[in-house]
């Protein structure tokens, strides 16, 4: 099982690098197309999207490390305090990316981020 937490651990790396390739692909795309201004727009909230899948991994590797490698309430308790601080991190990322606190929105995933940035329409500025 810790072969398989490296492997969601190599995931949330790939994920990061592919992610920011496809990021700024759309970024130039964006800034080509409508401005600067709507390039770094589609840049931030792409690249952001892509953190918190990242994020999400990476919680998915650790529960795995510490429920099926090595089950101890100490290792329970660091899951907990890791699964604490990358909520709090995904929890800020996304009011940053979309703008508005969670109760005043849909509820979004980290790929459904993604794809809205992809296929958002040009502002009108």
């Amino acid at each position: 099982m810790e072969r398989v937490a490296q492997g969601f651990d190599a995931l949330a790396a790939v994920v990061l690098v592919i992610g920011l390739l496809f990021s700024v692909v759309l970024a130039v795309r964006a800034a080509r197309r409508d401005g600067g201004r709507r390039g770094y727009l589609a840049l931030r909230e792409s690249f952001g999207g892509v953190l918190l899948l990242s994020l999400e991994v990476l919680v998915a590797a650790d529960l795995i490390r510490t429920v099926a490698v090595s089950p101890s309430l100490e290792s329970v308790a660091v899951l907990g305090i890791i699964v604490l601080i990358r909520t709090f991190l995904s929890f800020s990322l996304q009011v940053e990316i979309e703008g508005t606190v969670p109760w005043r929105r849909a509820l979004t995933s980290g790929a459904v981020s993604i794809a809205q940035a992809a296929r958002r329409p040009p502002d009108s500025d």
